[in-house]
Parts: structure tokens; sequence; C-alpha cells
């Protein structure tokens, strides 16, 4: 029997456009972003209310970010977040937020974690985990948390949830809750490094392949427009590493002991 998990039924017949909290808008968090641009429209165009999109990232654009970033010259000295959403404004007619400063732990449906720190996401998970009491809107329930995390040439992404209602099914064995990113692996154990800007473009190149961000970005982008199209996943991560042009989904209920060396 295939182990699944269903979609949360407020995703696929919401009321409202879906929260999104997207935390980072650096080399992984500005291709998520226009992933989500494009999802937004394609959602549109299947007569779903779409996706609602708030970007938080203190930090300015570089002469480093220049090229991997996909940021201009004329970029430089703005903030990441506000010069990414006005983009994403213009482009996709959206109305989504940009705030220039880091994730307080503001209720959206999804939150989406492209950090480059240990500290960022076991604060993502203190919030995630906490119990909301009493009444709350739909929109400002925390339901799915996907977590990206990379090397210069590996990566992984991962989806956790909260409780969610599964449906009965004769056909299929149901997981009601994602195990979350910070559940499969210790990063309390994990040292920071690789973190803080780059002097220039051929630095941030040594720490972080050109093509990491954007291939992991659309392999998680196509797991959370999987769980709309399809109304359910059977995987809810995966491993990936361009140095030998392999990935590893990750199943449901596996004993989540591989790793991106296994690659």
């Amino acid at each position: 029997m295939k182990t699944v998990h269903f979609t949360d039924s407020y995703f696929l017949n919401p009321q409202h456009e879906i929260t999104v909290s997207l935390i980072g808008s650096g080399g992984t968090g500005l291709q998520v972003l226009t992933s989500l641009g494009r999802m937004n429209a394609a959602l549109n165009a299947l007569g779903h209310p779409g996706l609602f999109v708030t970007v938080y990232d203190p930090d300015i654009v570089t002469p480093s970010n220049m090229g991997r970033q996909l940021f201009t010259e004329n970029d430089v000295g703005l903030n990441k977040a506000s010069c990414l959403v006005t983009r994403i404004n213009r482009f996709f007619a959206t109305d989504w937020d940009a705030v220039p400063a880091l994730w307080n732990g503001q209720p959206a449906n999804i939150v989406i974690t492209c950090t480059d720190n240990i500290a960022s996401r076991l604060y993502a998970q203190s919030v995630f985990l906490k119990r909301q009491m009493g009444h709350i809107h739909p929109y400002e329930k925390f339901t799915y948390w996907m977590d990206f995390g990379n090397t210069r040439t590996t990566g992984q992404v991962i989806l956790g949830s909260l409780e969610i209602k599964q449906p009965e099914s004769e056909k299929f064995k149901t997981i009601c809750r994602l195990p979350l990113a910070t559940e499969l692996f210790d990063y309390t154990e994990i040292k920071e490094q690789d973190s803080g800007p780059s002097c220039s473009l051929a630095e941030a190149l040594n720490r972080q392949d050109l093509f990491v961000n954007s291939t992991l970005a659309q392999l998680g982008c196509g797991l959370l427009w999987k769980m709309f199209r399809d109304c359910m996943i059977e995987y809810h991560g995966v491993f990936m590493n361009l140095d030998t042009l392999k990935t590893k989904p990750i199943q449901l209920q596996d004993n989540y002991e591989s790793s991106i060396l296994d690659l």
C-alpha cells in the first residue's frame, strides 16, 4: 500500500490567498520567490485564489551579489527583499510584501526558510511548534514549513508540517504529520561556517556553485506545486548533489538515515 500525505483541505479551496512567509532572499530565496510567482499565476489560471507572499530579509545588495544572485549594478545598496518583491510585483501584477528585517514569527500558512545560518532554523522550529490557542483566521494558521539548505554543490529540501487531518482511504496509507527539518537533522551539532558577506563574486562562487541555488529551488517548489496540483505527495523532501548529478527523494516514513554524502 502506497504511503502518502494528503494536502491540508484548506489549501485546495481557500476563501483567501494562501499566506507564505519567505525568510531570506539571497541565492536560494530569490529563486524560490520567482518560482512562487509562477506558481501563483498557474493557481490563478486554475481558479484558485493563489498565494500572498511576504519576504523577510534585512540585508542589502552588494557588488558580490551581482551575477549569482541576479541583482544588477542599479540594485547595489538597496534592501534585497524590497528590490525583489518590487520586481516580482511588476512582472506578475501581484501585491506581495517585503519586510526589510528579520522574521519575528509572524504567522503564515507556509513558512519557507532560505537562510545560511542554524540559529534562524532553530528559531523557526520554536515558533512553528507553538500551539495556537483560541480563534485565529485560517490565513494566519501555521501548517507547513519548507526548509532549504545547501553547501557548495549539495543541498536538501525538507517539507514538514503540523498535524493535518487526513481523509479515510482504503487505497493509501496516510501520514498526518511530516517531520520537520530540525527533527531529521541535529542542527545544534552543526558549526556555523561559510556565512556572512563575500567580497566578490569569485569568492561567493567558491562558497556556493553557480547553479546550486536555482536547482534546489526548482526541486523544492516542484514539491509544493505537486501538493497543490495533485492534492497529495509521496515524498516530503529531496537530497541533491551537483557533483554526481544525482537527486534522492525522501519518502514518507523512510528511516531518515540517508545523507547527501550517499549521492
